[in-house]
């Protein structure tokens, strides 16, 4: 599996790249201003919280990242994901997007019998876009590397109810654990 999503980011990079050379640059209508808070479900090992994050447009092609995940888990763990970074958008089209973001991350996690910490870098290639004037989809390949690698697939879609406010569903695809998570954004240019 872990092949296969190297093997989809490895395609998606070249896609992004060739998308860069052989399209004109196009305003989309897409915002890359905004702030979200979901509530983070974690299937196998019973752990649930929240993930606030956000995103601010510098110049319609550079952006800043940032998120902040804890979850609590059934036997007296919790875990804390710290991310901030920075990533850059093709627009391909009026209606869709290609996105990549580098990250650096902390996690921190207590346990009963005690604590650890781990910096690293995380990496994602994906497309964002409208299907529907209120409809957006997204999907990306995603690595981090902390302690262990891991490489995960995302599948997520929100519904605008108006221009500044969205609510939707993500799905997370990884090695051993997967998760869902839903919220809402607010855009804020």
């Amino acid at each position: 599996m872990k092949k296969f999503l190297l093997l989809l980011a490895a395609l998606s990079i070249q896609t992004t790249a060739t998308a860069q050379t052989n399209q004109q640059q196009t305003q989309s209508d897409l915002s890359y201003s905004f702030a979200e808070l979901r509530f983070v479900d974690v299937d196998i090992s019973g752990g649930d919280g929240f993930r606030l994050a956000g995103s601010y447009e510098l110049d319609g092609q550079w952006i800043l990242v940032g998120a902040l995940t804890a979850l609590d888990f059934n036997n007296n763990v919790d875990s804390t994901l710290l991310e901030i970074g920075g990533g850059y958008v093709w627009k391909y089209s009026d209606d869709f997007d290609l996105v990549s973001t580098l990250r650096l991350v902390r996690a921190d996690v207590d346990t009963p019998g005690g604590d650890a910490d781990d910096t690293g870098l995380a990496f994602s290639a994906g497309a964002r876009g409208l299907l529907a004037p209120q409809f957006e989809i997204r999907g990306s390949v995603n690595h981090i590397n902390l302690d262990n690698s891991d490489t995960y697939l995302q599948l997520a879609g929100d519904y605008y109810f108006t221009d500044q406010i969205s609510a939707g569903l993500s799905l997370d695809f990884a090695g051993d654990t997967d998760s869902i998570s839903f919220g809402a954004r607010w855009y804020f240019d």
